[in-house]
This record gives C-alpha cells, structure tokens and sequence, in this order.
C-alpha cells in the first residue's frame, strides 16, 4: 500500500481500523462467551478486509480532493468523509443483517459457523462506528504531524532541468 499511495502515512491510517475492528470482535466473543477456533479466525480475516475497505474508500477520496483542489487535508477529509458515508453504510448494513441469522444461530448446523457471525457481526458492527469518527482525526493529525501544519501537495511546475538533464526545485 506504501507504494500505491506514495507515501508511509495513508497505509498507517488505513491500517488503525485493524485494532478497531478486532477488539470488536473480541467483544462479541467475550459477552456472548464462545470459545476462539478456526472460524473465528476466518471471520476475523473477512473482518479485517472489509473495514480495510471502508477505510481505503475515505482516504482515497480525500487523497484525490487535496491533490485536485489544493485544499487542506483536513478540509480534504472533511469533504470525503460525507460522500462516502453512504457506501460504507450500505456495506455495513447488508453484512451486518446478512450474519444476523448466523451469529444468533438460527439453522440446521447454525453452531458450527455461529461463532463467525458473531466476530463479523459484532467487529463490524462497533468498527463502523468508530472508523467514520477516528480515520478522519487519525488521517488529520499523521498528516499534520509534528509541525502542527498541513504540508501543501507538491506542485511539479517548481522542477526545472538543470544542465546535466536532470530535474532540481526552482529556488
């Protein structure tokens, strides 16, 4: 992911809805009391990959708002984070009503997938919540980082050739 986004900070954003998602998971599986085995392991994968997602379609779009109006990334995020609400939620919500069934587990053979539904249902479930508040603050303040400023996108009009050929900043 580093070398798609150009950059060390968008993969780390990305990557902090992995603890979010898990502790819900664990959650799930603490108050419902089922014990850890391999399908929990399977819906922790699925987990993990479709939080990954929803955190990958924030960030992508507040990367290509900064890069095409100039703006700051917070105003960048801030203008992401709304037009993509509506995708992550139709996501969330089909998942979540779609392992319903299976972490209540309602069906012939129910108990053996029922512990899959209960990490999907419950990491995704409180992961969504937190990941539309915190990718926007953790995307903000890893991009500000230190300095306590936004760093402008770079502007390539600022490259000039030299005279061995290659390209150096304009003074």
């Amino acid at each position: 992911m580093a070398v798609q986004y150009n950059s060390l900070i968008d993969p780390l954003v990305i990557m902090l809805t992995v603890p979010l998602a898990l502790a819900g998971g664990i959650l799930g599986l603490f108050v419902t009391q089922t014990a850890i085995g391999a399908t929990v392991i399977v819906g922790a994968i699925l987990l993990v990959g479709i939080v990954v997602n929803n955190a990958i379609l924030m960030v992508e779009l507040a990367n290509q708002i900064h890069e095409t109006t100039g703006c700051t990334r917070q105003e960048a995020i801030l203008r992401a984070a709304p037009n993509r609400l509506r995708p992550i939620l139709m996501t969330t919500i089909t998942t979540v009503l779609g392992l319903f069934p299976l972490a209540l587990g309602i069906g012939e053979g129910a108990e053996f997938l029922q512990p899959l539904g209960i990490v999907v249902f419950s990491g995704l479930s409180l992961a969504t919540l937190l990941t539309l508040f915190i990718i926007p603050c953790f995307y903000t303040l890893l991009h500000s980082g230190l300095r306590g400023h936004d760093v402008p996108p770079f502007d390539s009009s600022t490259l000039v050739e030299s005279r061995d050929g290659s390209e150096v900043l304009r003074p």
